[in-house]
């Protein structure tokens, strides 16, 4: 078996598209509408074949009651040590925010993480989990 995609919620549709293809090399396709439904996505795909259904709903706008179970974060491995710095400073300064600074983890992982646009937490890694 493979796992093909995550989905992911989003409030702004393109702003998400453009994160995942500018930082992480992302090939999208076509936007999708469904105007009946008020949905619309992009499939972005990454070079190790897995892509992320990016998602937005007229009727999914925000947490119910602040509380839910779902997504904890998911992680693009960069290669390196030093292009785990690189990108951690990088997001750092286009604004985004740096959840976690560039470390060893106890499971032995060089990683750093970062909020996306809708406060998903991004791991980059330098190996592959």
């Amino acid at each position: 078996m493979q796992l093909t995609h995550i989905a992911i919620w989003t409030k702004e549709l393109e702003r998400s598209r453009e994160f995942y293809i500018k930082y992480f090399n992302g090939k999208s396709n076509e936007k999708y509408i469904n105007p009946k439904k008020g949905f619309a996505s992009y499939f972005v795909t990454f070079g190790g074949g897995a892509s992320l259904e990016i998602m937005q709903r007229t009727d999914v706008a925000e947490e119910r009651e602040g509380l839910f179970i779902g997504l904890a974060h998911f992680a693009f491995s960069v290669g390196s040590k030093e292009n785990v710095n690189n990108m951690i400073e990088l997001f750092r300064q286009d604004g985004y925010t740096v959840l976690g600074e560039p470390r060893t983890t106890g499971d032995g992982f060089y990683e750093g993480s970062i909020a996306n646009p809708d406060g998903n937490i991004v791991e980059i890694i330098a190996g592959i989990s």
